[in-house]
């Protein structure tokens, strides 16, 4: 009997949305015992794929083969019914249960809690993931928890996983670690679907790998075979011009934002606390903070932001005290700061572009007269940052919940670094990003540096902050490193920064 050639094979997948056509007759087909990767740019047509693969979506024309075999998948349950299961860049889990909860929430309940709990242990220390099946969500970092999804998924027994983005959270020890577990999987014969912008990790782990440029399936290439800058030429298309720093010679100026001694609670019951937070910024420096999320990186932006006001004498800017200053009178003095959540904290998703131009903007760009606004300034501003910055969207009246994350990202970068900043924050600036669009928000973050302003990039990339940073420290656990030269930087080192290991001056080493 001869058994058919691929496990999965998409033939003509086509879906469009009005006005967008997301995905063209595209083709995939993956084999038993592979790890896959699917690259395109942002709003290539990923996202749609897998999720009519995995039945959240589905097709409007074309055919999904299983075992050589047509099938319809019309819903999640039963995508994983055929043995299909997915880890979503975005963890579906309940802070207030344990592990063990959450994993048997996630599958068929005919089993006692205790039996499933014996699973999760068992299945854990088998692939190397380990967890305790007893302990909370909330007491858990956050490559544990996607321990807890990806447990969840090899309870199901699938043939096929795909995995979105799946080290965007995880410390470079921790990827090497995922790293053996997929691998080990993958030899076991499963099918592995793997998205990553990571280009370096796709060369290291991933056999094939399938391209999206504007929904159309354009190539197929061996990974190893390709650079990193190969694969996103033929992602993007064309090729593209890579962030460059100047000499620093004459470039470093004054203090402008300077933390000393923060200290603050978490208004979340799940948060991370701040602990004596110290470090300063210069003119025209780029200091580059890295760390695993949930480690007070959300606490600090709160802070900085003026979202939670601080006792006096821990903030400043330019020799300002702005702990008791709101957002706007922060904006005033020369502030922008850019959160990780797009929607709903960078921007409003029901709103237009241009609307959402006016929500930080209309201070510096006199957007609002006589308590009128201005809406063919806010349009035009708008559609001066969808030209800038290449965003991918039918006009300043486009909706932001109608852009990919990738293409929002960067309308909410050059949103906030066009209002020529004195000290700009970013939170994961290019999170989700393709590397063409990487490197122009790498590039307009330097030349904004350039002119003298004070940079803050808070970012779990570390090759990012290799590439942008004067210096880099770490935050872990609500308490922030020392902060060293980016020539005495070294993955492995900032790696273990990001892990905890490090002495603040005036602790005990």
């Amino acid at each position: 009997m001869n058994l058919p050639p691929y496990r999965l094979a998409l033939k003509g997948i086509t879906k469009s949305f009005p006005g967008v056509l997301a995905n063209d007759a595209v083709d995939l087909a993956l084999q038993a015992g592979e790890i896959h990767a699917l690259l395109g740019e942002n709003g290539a047509g990923k996202s749609t794929l897998v999720k009519i693969l995995y039945g959240v979506l589905q097709a409007d024309a074309g055919e999904i083969l299983w075992h050589g075999s047509p099938v319809e998948i019309g819903s999640p349950a039963a995508a994983r019914k055929l043995g299909i299961a997915m880890v979503f860049q975005h963890f579906s889990l309940f802070e207030t249960l344990t592990v063990a909860e959450n994993v048997w929430l996630g599958i068929d309940k005919t089993e006692p809690l205790a039996v499933v709990a014996g699973k999760v242990r068992e299945t854990s220390e088998r692939y190397g993931l380990p967890l305790d099946p007893n302990r909370h969500v909330h007491e858990l970092s956050v490559g544990e928890r996607q321990r807890i999804e990806i447990v969840r998924c090899l309870l199901q027994n699938p043939e096929l996983l795909v995995m979105d983005e799946p080290t965007s959270v995880l410390t470079p020890q921790e990827a090497d670690r995922l790293f053996e577990t997929l691998r080990r999987l993958a030899a076991e014969g499963m099918t592995i679907l793997y998205i990553s912008h990571k280009l370096d990790e796709i060369r290291a782990l991933c056999g094939k790998a399938t391209i999206l440029r504007g929904g159309k399936r354009v190539a197929e290439a061996v990974p190893a075979e390709e650079s990193s800058r190969s694969l996103a030429r033929l992602m993007i298309g064309q090729d593209f011009a890579e962030a460059e720093r100047k000499p620093d010679e004459g470039r470093i100026g004054a203090k402008r934002l300077t933390v000393g001694g923060l200290t603050i609670a978490s208004t979340s019951p799940f948060g991370t606390p701040l602990d004596k937070v110290s470090f300063e910024i210069r003119g025209g420096e780029i200091l580059g903070m890295a760390g695993v999320a949930g480690n007070g990186q959300a606490e600090l932006i709160s802070a900085l932001i003026g979202e939670e006001k601080v006792p006096v004498g821990m903030l400043a800017l330019d020799g300002t005290d702005i702990g008791d200053k709101g957002p706007a009178e922060r904006r005033s003095l020369g502030l922008a700061v850019v959160p990780e959540e797009r929607q709903g904290r960078s921007a409003v998703p029901e709103l237009t572009l241009a609307e959402n131009a006016l929500l930080t903007g209309h201070q510096r760009f006199s957007l609002v007269r006589h308590g009128l606004v201005q809406a063919a300034d806010a349009a035009r501003r708008a559609g001066e940052i969808i030209s800038r910055f290449a965003v991918k969207a039918n006009g300043p009246q486009a909706e932001a919940r109608g852009l990919s994350g990738g293409n929002l990202q960067k309308f909410i970068i050059g949103r906030e670094i066009g209002q020529a900043p004195g000290v700009f924050v970013a939170s994961a600036p290019t999170w989700g990003v393709d590397a063409g669009a990487a490197a122009a928000i790498h590039q307009a973050i330097i030349d904004l540096a350039a002119t003298g302003a004070a940079v803050l990039i808070i970012s779990q990339d570390l090759d990012e902050l290799m590439v942008m940073s004067d210096r880099i420290c770490a935050i872990c656990a609500g308490r922030v490193s020392p902060a060293i030269d980016r020539a005495e930087a070294t993955t492995e080192r900032i790696g273990l920064m990001m892990g905890g290991s490090f002495t603040v001056a005036g602790e005990a080493a």
